[in-house]
């Protein structure tokens, strides 16, 4: 019988998570930089495991985890994790999307202004005693038209942050219905294509939205636009991105996600995409950054705090 609840932490957390647990009864194991072969053979001593997005939680791994209750993922997305094993096994998974919500809206909305403004060009020209106003010219967000295509905790933390700027918003969820209000329309993909001139992504990585953003989707919008994808790398096909870029269909991107993040391992086909994207003044660019923030960091070991007590381990075994 197990008289302890153990959980292990295999990614840098808030010290609030581990005092939290500890207090409450659990018994807590921090182990950051931990890789996969000892992760392996430590697992099966544990019921609750929390995780980043550096480890694949496959069903190697749950396997392994013969009497795992729980894993709590420290951010927004689960594409790291094996759910179908997971909930085979009986094994609740959740997130804590919720907690980086406004560090991606902010991000969001910045990179927009940046790359309409020319903030990361002018700046690296100024440095450079280069003193081009003309050639800086910039646009203004006031009067486009926003699409946002996922609107969960992020998407809707974007349409909130819009408000005072003047701009019409759109939105599109697969699967929520009836959350338009007066800042923002519930719109259809359709709508979406043919109003739209700024498109904002904020979907989870699933095998529905793999490469979701290709050279067909581009091609159903009516009006060259501008893209930022603030959620996975892999839900755009950043090749016909690329191309799209080079005939003027999309008009710049800001970027805060790849497809391939280790950029060691780049292929020649990856190098050929990033190479184009770090050379245009069209393109900003963030290393998966957007949900990091001082905060964000707090509040995501706040709501994992919070799950992990709504799941009454210790009382169970009272």
């Amino acid at each position: 019988m197990i008289k302890t609840i153990k959980v292990l932490i295999i990614d840098r957390v808030h010290p609030l998570l581990i005092e939290g647990l500890m207090q409450d009864g659990f018994e807590v194991d921090y182990f950051p930089d931990i890789n996969r072969s000892d992760l392996l053979h430590k697992i099966g001593a544990y019921q609750g495991l929390v995780v980043r997005t550096k480890t694949e939680i496959d069903e190697e791994i749950l396997n392994k985890a013969s009497t795992l209750r729980f894993v709590g993922r420290a951010g927004a997305g689960l594409d790291n994790i094996d759910v179908d094993v997971a909930a085979a096994k009986g094994i609740d998974v959740f997130n804590a999307g919720e907690a980086n919500a406004d560090a991606v809206g902010e991000q969001t909305i910045g990179m927009m202004l940046s790359l309409f403004a020319n903030i990361n060009k002018a700046d690296a020209e100024v440095r450079k005693s280069v003193w081009d106003r003309q050639g800086n010219e910039g646009i203004e967000l006031n009067g486009n038209t926003i699409g946002i295509i996922g609107f969960g905790n992020t998407g809707s933390k974007v349409a909130e942050k819009l408000i005072g700027f003047d701009v019409e918003v759109l939105a599109y969820d697969k699967y929520r219905q009836h959350f338009g209000n007066v800042n923002v329309k519930e719109s259809s993909l359709n709508e979406i294509f043919e109003k739209s001139n700024i498109i904002t992504l904020h979907v989870p990585l699933t095998a529905e939205t793999h490469e979701m953003v290709n050279s067909a989707f581009i091609e159903k919008f009516k009006k060259p636009f501008w893209l930022f994808n603030m959620c996975r790398g892999m839900v755009v096909n950043y090749n016909d991105l690329m191309n799209a870029m080079i005939t003027g269909k999309v008009l710049g991107a800001g970027l805060d996600v790849l497809a391939n993040e280790k950029l060691n391992t780049m292929n020649e086909e990856e190098l050929k995409w990033f190479n184009y994207f770090t050379g245009s003044s069209r393109t900003v660019l963030t290393p998966h950054t957007a949900g990091w923030t001082e905060q964000s960091f707090y509040k995501i070991s706040a709501v994992l705090l919070k799950k992990i007590r709504q799941l009454n381990l210790i009382q169970s075994m009272s």
